[in-house]
């Protein structure tokens, strides 16, 4: 594998929808409220969510490689456990991410509000501390409240902010399908780790409620973002075309149902983030007819 592959992997592509969904969602809700969009803006708010995305996934090969949590893991490319990468390098990509973010959104924030950079920052120390420092908060089962938190909320309503300059509740209905096709994304990663996680004492979120009421709560994600894309209706009736994506998710749902574990969960991975990318990406349409 090439050098550039195996940083584009370890970079986890699978898991970029859920940075680019809440932009695209927070940035057509402009249109819906007959603002013209600023393109500048939304580039900026674009670039910032991947460079966090793409970060988070690196801080945390890093951290888990040099923990030995990552060690004889099925899933994404791990390039500390795997050997692909020093550690130390992994580090270094994850920062480098991390400081492009930052003054991407420093920038935004020049040209919105200044109260930008205080949520960017708590957004860093929240993606670094997800598997790193002494007490990883992703080792607790905190994990799916941030990622709802910071890659729905805030994603999503963050978007819609540096464009309107205000929160409305519109831009706060549409931030929660975003969040929690995102959660769904995670719950889905740690239900496939969950034998390996529990051994080495990670206790995610689907460790703490074992294997059953992991694959309940991923299932209530999913019906949960789509009772919420269907309630946009008040919105505009546009919104229902969501419900075409609803055989994407039964045929998901029905694979979990099954008992699919390991690597039989990795194409599902696929399935969550490319239903993630559509439902968003209607959900955006809808908002600007």
């Amino acid at each position: 594998m090439s050098s550039l592959k195996v940083w584009v992997a370890g970079s986890r592509p699978r898991t970029l929808p859920a940075a680019i969904a809440p932009v695209f969602v927070g940035t057509a809700l402009i249109k819906r409220d007959h603002h013209g969009i600023n393109w500048l803006n939304a580039f900026m708010a674009l670039a910032v969510s991947l460079l966090l995305q793409i970060a988070v996934n690196y801080s945390n090969d890093y951290s888990d490689g040099v923990r030995g949590t990552d060690n004889n893991r099925v899933g994404p490319v791990r390039l500390v456990a795997s050997g692909l990468a020093s550690a130390k390098a992994v580090k270094q990509a994850a920062f480098l991410c991390f400081a492009i973010a930052a003054v991407f959104g420093i920038i935004l924030a020049a040209r919105t509000s200044w109260w930008l950079v205080a949520i960017g920052a708590v957004s860093i120390v929240a993606a670094w501390t997800y598997t790193g420092g002494k007490h990883p908060y992703g080792y607790s089962g905190f994990g799916e409240i941030s990622v709802f938190v910071f890659f729905g909320l805030v994603a999503t309503i963050g978007s819609y902010v540096v464009q309107s300059h205000k929160v409305s509740w519109q831009s706060v209905l549409v931030a929660i399908p975003v969040g929690a096709l995102s959660c769904s994304l995670l719950a889905i990663n740690n239900l496939r780790d969950l034998p390996k996680d529990s051994l080495v004492g990670k206790r995610t979120l689907a460790v703490r409620l074992g294997d059953k009421r992991a694959r309940q709560m991923f299932t209530g994600l999913l019906v949960l973002a789509h009772i919420v894309a269907i309630a946009a209706a008040f919105i505009t009736p546009w919104t229902l075309v969501t419900v075409l994506f609803m055989p994407i998710t039964l045929n998901i749902i029905k694979g979990i149902r099954a008992g699919a574990k390991g690597a039989d969960l990795i194409p599902m991975l696929g399935q969550v983030g490319k239903l993630q990318l559509f439902l968003s990406t209607s959900l955006a349409i809808a908002l600007l007819i």
